[in-house]
């Protein structure tokens, strides 16, 4: 008896908080503002340059900027170690407008080259 009622206590709590509360004709519309994108690769080869990313994947996560927004990208090729122990990098990196994405997105293929550039040269 005891878990009858215990049961039946439950049913009616889930069924009493599940029902929807009333807007009374008003609905609210919440929008998402995407400000200051900036996006960083970090790689070790031109292989993981050319399998990471492609231009058209940075346009896709660039595309939910809102208008005249700082947008920014910057990739990191990691070197060989030097002889102090510390391991060498170079880093690219090009800042623009979101209302100028077609030069922005120029500029990252630019970076693009430049980094596979920088790991062809190196071998």
């Amino acid at each position: 008896m005891k878990n009858l009622i215990t049961s039946l206590a439950l049913i009616v709590t889930v069924l009493g908080f599940s029902q929807s509360k009333s807007t009374n004709g008003m609905v609210i519309k919440e929008i998402t503002k995407v400000e200051n994108v900036s996006v960083t690769v970090t790689v070790d080869s031109a292989e993981e340059i050319e399998s990471s990313f492609r231009v058209e994947d940075i346009k896709e996560i660039l595309e939910s900027s809102s208008d005249n927004e700082i947008v920014s990208f910057k990739i990191i090729c990691n070197g060989e170690k030097m002889s102090s122990g510390v391991k060498s990098h170079v880093s690219y990196k090009i800042e623009g407008n979101s209302n100028d994405m077609e030069t922005f997105l120029f500029g990252i293929e630019k970076i693009r080259k430049a980094a596979i550039n920088y790991y062809n040269n190196k071998n």
